[in-house]
């Protein structure tokens, strides 16, 4: 136990500073995904990964999604669970048969294996922070 609490400490503390726009300090914005696959098209859509691919030690993954106006995220699902936390702007969350609206502060949670979609649904962005396993599953498309 001992051990641990010293590799712990030894990591200095990570700070990524909010800026304007929905922007952070040392954080790239990133294509949503590189490609489309069969069934997994989207559109408008940007990603900027905030904790957990520059040497932080965690479990998972804090990132940071951005729709445009009129965007949306592939239809998808994996073995692993999410937690999407609105922030910026209106959008739907389209969760197996279910769809839900999702406003500045709402948290859902979707499960494992549950076919899934965002999208901008107001007159501006739509942006929302996702929580996942570091170590995950890839996205298999789901058919329409």
């Amino acid at each position: 136990m001992k051990r641990a609490s010293r590799q712990a400490a030894s990591q200095p503390p990570v700070l990524r500073a909010f800026r304007r726009n929905f922007r952070w300090d040392g954080v790239e914005v990133e294509p949503y995904k590189l490609s489309t696959h069969r069934g997994g098209e989207f559109c408008g859509a940007s990603r900027q990964v905030l904790i957990g691919v520059k040497g932080e030690r965690v479990k998972f993954h804090l990132r940071y999604f951005e729709l445009e106006r009129g965007g949306f995220t592939s239809l998808e699902r994996h073995r692993h669970s999410h937690v999407v936390i609105a922030v910026r702007g209106r959008g739907m969350a389209r969760v197996g048969s279910q769809t839900v609206r999702l406003s500045p502060m709402d948290t859902l949670y979707i499960g494992p294996d549950q076919p899934h979609q965002l999208s901008a649904a107001g007159r501006g962005k739509f942006g929302f922070f996702c929580i996942v396993d570091a170590r995950r599953d890839k996205p298999r498309p789901v058919e329409d």
